[in-house]
């Protein structure tokens, strides 16, 4: 795991971002949902699995889910992972505070598309 992962969650795509809503804010605000209700539904399928294979296999009981405490070696893992995953979710945040921040790198699509074509 390297913490560049952290930064390269916030790239972008070239070209300007599609907007469903008037409202900036509401734009955000559905953004950031949207990206913790993909995150949950993989998350869920994931453990949903696990939990049946293991429990079909006799491994272990849910009982022991529930009373799992993690080393500190596991916790600063999973630390690291919530790191990554707030980054994913606060993308579009991270994205249009560097456009204003930053807006030589604002360019239209058509400027994009004739770069590339020039190439």
């Amino acid at each position: 795991m390297k913490l560049n992962d952290i930064v390269m969650a916030s790239d972008k795509a070239k070209g300007a971002r599609p907007y469903f809503f008037d409202d900036p804010m509401t734009e955000r605000v559905m953004n950031i949902a949207m990206a913790v209700a993909a995150e949950v539904a993989v998350l869920r399928e994931r453990i949903d699995t696990i939990e049946r294979l293991l429990e079909a296999k006799g491994v272990l009981k849910q009982s022991e889910i529930e009373e799992f405490v993690p080393t500190d070696e596991q916790a600063e893992e999973r630390q690291l992972w919530h790191a990554r995953y707030a980054s994913r979710i606060l993308r579009i945040v991270k994205q249009e505070f560097d456009a204003v921040a930053f807006p030589e790198n604002n360019k239209p699509m058509h400027q994009i598309a004739n770069e590339i074509n020039e190439m």
